[in-house]
């Protein structure tokens, strides 16, 4: 049987030609106004009309916020659809507003934002609760915390799947790095819960629920950064979220229990012969004791008012590598290669912090701040409306945008809003007091993030998950587990708006 020949010749496609046009056009253009401005810059006063061709410097002067507001959040979604890096987009954005609103001498708005940022002693906290999460996850830790957890539980049905949630809150209040969480039990839990033929959709959502809960348990990342910008002490916000993380944990527990127990083949028990007895249980338990003790150790400082939040962290930076060196597992390369992490991890934070920072502070500037909160305000919907209004609007930035990104674009504009307001309380349950509204928003905030992660098409666990998954599990396996653990957390958070005390309580007692 003969075979014809094949044409190895590259035909190119019509749209990658195009697409290589654009952008060798959009290049050209780009170099061409940057020219066109440096000129303008050098050799003509930039405070009168004289120009050469063109001049950008304030040619938008006139537009009014309500436009302006348009722009700018528009052009920010297309450089984001566009996959560009958000730290760049929203720096460069704010630049360039800047300069076209206002003129040359306006660019002096970005050091006087961003300096107050680099002298701000409590963002110190998080490159060192970051170095002790990645010295903590190298000591092999996580993996004895689920062996542990899972000796205990695995008896019951849907242990599997309830240990991975206990192991992922204990986790949490060690790390609270949300992608070393998810990816990590994704890891060591799912092939355990698919061995022993456990649903899908239960054995995902446990993994993705319980590996978003460091966004809210102490030592929380997230946490600090909120306090920052918000102006709100670290210790009373930690203090405060963490009766809805355990909260949230236990209807996660819960919901996975029942769901067994009515159907036990959607999470069956271990077999009889792996079970070990009580005296075996309590000796595995010593492989906690260290890591333990450091947790509550960091946090008791920090609840106690002992210790800052950046001593504190500093206490577990090296609590840490001393756990993980009584573990056997620390070397000169181990704090390498912790050190590497940390340093990438907290430049990325820090520089969408600076660039978000010049982005919206130049918008609040401009009067956008008052534009948006007269625009929500005028709706005439009530507190309780508005603050529904704005959950969603945080659900849906979300879906697109990572948590760093949300915080520093919506808080700020979302906290002025929110001490406008008052909250009376909902069907005969208490109001929030004035001087807990931000602290109480804060957690509502928090909570909604652990959301935004678990919420498709873009929700970030989603795709951590997918990296460790068996290839015979979908995209869509993996959405459909997410909804009824997003149902949970949206039920969590009506709890917490439901009650303010659930937040408000625990801080009360402690800081009076």
């Amino acid at each position: 049987m003969s075979t014809g020949t094949v044409s190895t010749k590259p035909s190119g496609s019509l749209s990658g030609k195009l697409g290589t046009w654009l952008m060798i056009i959009a290049t050209v253009a780009l170099a061409f106004i940057t020219l066109v401005e440096v000129i303008n810059i050098l050799f003509y006063d930039p405070f009168s009309d004289d120009k050469f061709l063109f001049k950008l410097a304030g040619s938008l002067a006139d537009v009014k916020i309500g436009p302006l507001t348009y722009l700018m959040f528009g052009s920010l979604l297309v450089a984001l659809m566009m996959g560009l890096p958000l730290a760049f987009v929203t720096g460069g954005l704010g630049v360039a507003f800047i300069y076209l609103v206002g003129d040359s001498l306006m660019l002096n708005i970005v050091p006087s934002r961003i300096f107050p940022m680099m002298t701000n002693s409590d963002l110190a906290a998080i490159p060192l609760f970051i170095f002790m999460a990645s010295m903590l996850e190298r000591a092999g830790l996580i993996e004895e915390m689920f062996n542990v957890v899972y000796k205990w539980m695995g008896g019951i049905g849907g242990g599997l799947a309830i240990a991975t949630i206990v192991a992922s809150t204990i986790l949490a209040a060690m790390v609270g790095v949300i992608g070393a969480a998810v990816v990590t039990m994704g890891i060591i839990a799912l092939p355990a819960m698919l061995k022993r033929g456990y649903d899908h959709k239960i054995a995902l959502g446990s993994i993705m629920a319980g590996g978003t809960l460091g966004i809210l348990i102490p030592p929380s990342i997230l946490a600090i950064l909120y306090a920052v910008v918000a102006q709100q002490s670290v210790g009373e916000l930690y203090l405060g979220s963490v009766i809805p993380g355990l909260m949230l944990s236990g209807l996660y527990v819960a919901y996975v229990f029942i769901r067994a127990k009515l159907n036990p083949k959607l999470g069956p028990p271990i077999p009889e012969e792996e079970r070990i007895g009580l005296k075996d249980k309590l000796l595995l338990l010593k492989d906690l004791i260290a890591p333990l003790i450091l947790v509550f150790l960091v946090l008791g400082l920090l609840f106690g008012g002992v210790a800052t939040p950046v001593e504190a962290a500093g206490i577990g930076s090296f609590g840490a590598i001393l756990v993980a060196w009584k573990h056997g597992a620390f070397s000169i390369a181990t704090l390498r290669e912790a050190s590497v992490t940390t340093a990438k991890a907290s430049a990325m934070v820090l520089w969408i912090m600076f660039g978000a920072s010049v982005f919206v502070g130049f918008y609040i500037l401009q009067g956008g701040q008052e534009f948006i909160t007269n625009s929500i305000l005028g709706t005439g919907m009530s507190a309780y409306g508005i603050l529904f209004l704005l959950m969603v609007l945080l659900v849906v930035l979300g879906m697109f945008l990572d948590w760093v990104g949300i915080l520093l674009l919506a808080v700020p504009i979302f906290i002025p809003i929110v001490k406008a307001l008052e909250f009376p309380g909902l069907f005969g349950f208490p109001p929030v007091a004035g001087d807990d509204v931000v602290l109480w928003f804060g957690v509502l905030y928090l909570v909604n993030m652990q959301m935004s992660f678990l919420s498709p098409p873009f929700g970030y666990a989603l795709f951590y998950i997918r990296g460790v998954c068996p290839p015979e599990i979908s995209m869509g396996t993996i959405f459909r587990s997410s909804l009824i653990f997003l149902a949970i957390q949206a039920l969590g958070l009506f709890i917490c708006i439901l009650i303010p005390g659930v937040v408000t309580w625990l801080p009360n007692l402690v800081y009076g």
